[in-house]
């Protein structure tokens, strides 16, 4: 008989069990390499990680949408609860004559509810990635993943919210029997440059909100007097100091350049909207840059 034994396989295993064991491989991500690597290959590599976060932004998003009408009595309702009592408080005060809103190009609830949808809009796409930041802090940490995926998870929810609630806009359009005009087909491109801006700005605060929780604490103090000082429950103002002051306003263009497209069709702030638009999407590059080169730092800090 022949006892040939198996030469490839016996060598083979001789030669794993002499080899001494490779150690694992170790990166080591510092904000100086990307200063030391200026130029294309941070863009592409910025490009590589944001198409490799899809699926994990898409699974961190349906995750946190149901969680976010689980545990409530009224589930979806809340997306359409807020616009709702502000548009009726506001009505009732301008019917009451306690507030003078002056003329709007449409009916004043409608005006008002719209205009809330927007600024909701607005407030939600600067929350996002300061929410994703403060939230998944100890699990970035832990785990070693695109942090691009949690930043879009965030907008996936602003555009999903938005979609809700542009039902109740659809419904109250239809209740006051509002034509529209074939603008209305744009109008989504003007609300992309209100959501980009909100975003940059975000983006841009999101590091800072990984380490002190001072940004998230004032944040609410500095949204409720900026809602004040941009036109939603009120038209453009055309004259005097407070005018001025709402038409320096960076989301007043936007805002208005959305809710004009959308009713009436005639944009009266062209110049004041592609200025605002061009500063949020180059604005939104460079904080993009900044997240990607203070994270490795908050991460250390928060994980020591």
């Amino acid at each position: 008989m022949n006892h040939r034994k198996p030469q490839g396989t016996a060598s083979s295993v001789a030669h794993s069990l002499k080899a001494p064991p490779q150690p694992p491989k170790r990166v080591i991500h510092t904000s100086a390499s990307w200063f030391r690597q200026p130029g294309p290959p941070i863009w592409k590599k910025m490009g590589r990680d944001l198409l490799a976060s899809r699926e994990l932004a898409w699974r961190l998003m349906v995750k946190d949408l149901s969680a976010q009408y689980r545990q409530s009595l009224l589930g979806i309702a809340w997306a359409f609860i807020p616009p709702i009592i502000l548009a009726a408080g506001f009505t009732f005060a301008a019917n009451s004559r306690v507030i003078n809103i002056g003329e709007t190009d449409i009916p004043y609830p409608a005006y008002v509810m719209l205009s809330t949808m927007l600024w909701q809009t607005f407030v939600e796409a600067l929350n996002g990635p300061i929410q994703a930041v403060t939230g998944a802090k100890t699990l970035m940490a832990k785990i070693n993943f695109p942090r691009e995926a949690i930043v879009l998870s965030k907008l996936g929810q602003v555009f999903v919210n938005f979609g809700i609630k542009l039902i109740l806009v659809i419904g109250v359009f239809l209740w006051f029997r509002l034509s529209v005009p074939w603008t209305v087909l744009i109008a989504p491109v003007a609300l992309i440059h209100l959501i980009v801006f909100g975003t940059f700005l975000g983006l841009l605060l999101a590091p800072l909100a990984g380490l002190y929780t001072d940004v998230t604490k004032a944040l609410p103090l500095i949204m409720s007097p900026w809602l004040l000082l941009t036109p939603v429950v009120y038209p453009v103002p055309q004259g005097g100091r407070f005018a001025t002051i709402v038409h320096l306003n960076p989301v007043t263009p936007l805002l208005v350049t959305t809710r004009e497209l959308a009713t009436t069709g005639t944009i009266s702030e062209p110049q004041g909207f592609w200025i605002v638009s061009g500063i949020a999407f180059v604005g939104l590059l460079v904080a993009w840059v900044l997240y990607r080169v203070a994270m490795p730092y908050v991460i250390e800090r928060v994980s020591s």
